[in-house]
This record gives C-alpha cells, structure tokens and sequence, in this order.
C-alpha cells in the first residue's frame, strides 16, 4: 500500500464513523416528513401535498358555506362535497406514509451495511 491508500482508507473510516453517528439516532417525525420531499421522486410529494392541501381548503370553505346555508337541498350541496374532499384529502395524507416508512428501512439498512463494513474491517 502506498501512501495515497493509507490516506484514502483513513478518510473513509471518518466517514464511517460519521456516517454511523447521523445514522444512530432516528430522526423525528417533521424530519422524516421534509426529508420526503427532498431527493429524485421529491416532485410526486410535492403535488400530492399541495393537491391535499387545496383539496383541505376547499373542503372547510365547503363546510363553513353548509353550516350557513338555511334549507336542506342547499345544505346537500355544500355539505357532499365538503365531506368528501375532507376524506380524499385525508387519504391523500395516508398515502405519504408508505415514503416515510420506506425511507426509515432505507436509513435502517444503510446502518447495517456499515455495520457488516466495520465488522470485516476488524
């Protein structure tokens, strides 16, 4: 080995170790939800997020109009819609879950490479 692989092999060991301490602890949950839009398919988050939040929106403004309206029928009208934006926005939300929870395996099984990598090191 000459010197340049001494130097190369050191720098990655630091940046084992270091990766290993951001990899210890497990984020939180609001930096697990901005780290889903973040990265190659962060786009696709993006429009789902701003499509549940207009779908959220117009649902209240749907509900605040049926709770002023005064017959029935009028009700119906505002009130149909407002429910089910307000369930489709709710899936919206859910369907961000499975980005969240993969991303935690992913993180989880980059700690394990790194672990098996200092395991054969040693």
């Amino acid at each position: 080995m000459n010197q340049f692989d001494t130097m190369i092999s050191e720098t990655l060991t630091r940046e084992e170790q270091a990766l290993m301490e951001e990899l210890r602890h497990e984020p939180g949950y609001f930096a697990q939800a901005f780290g889903m839009l973040q990265g190659q398919n962060s786009w696709v988050n993006w429009v789902v997020l701003v499509v549940q939040a207009a779908m959220f929106l117009i649902a209240v403004w749907m509900g605040i109009a049926f709770f002023n309206a005064e017959d029935t029928v009028t009700q119906l009208r505002w009130g149909l819609p407002a429910v089910t934006l307000a369930i489709l926005a709710a899936v919206l939300k859910m369907s961000l879950m499975p980005v969240m929870q993969s991303n935690r395996i992913l993180r989880e099984m980059r700690r394990l490479e790194l672990l098996l990598v200092q395991q054969r090191q040693d």
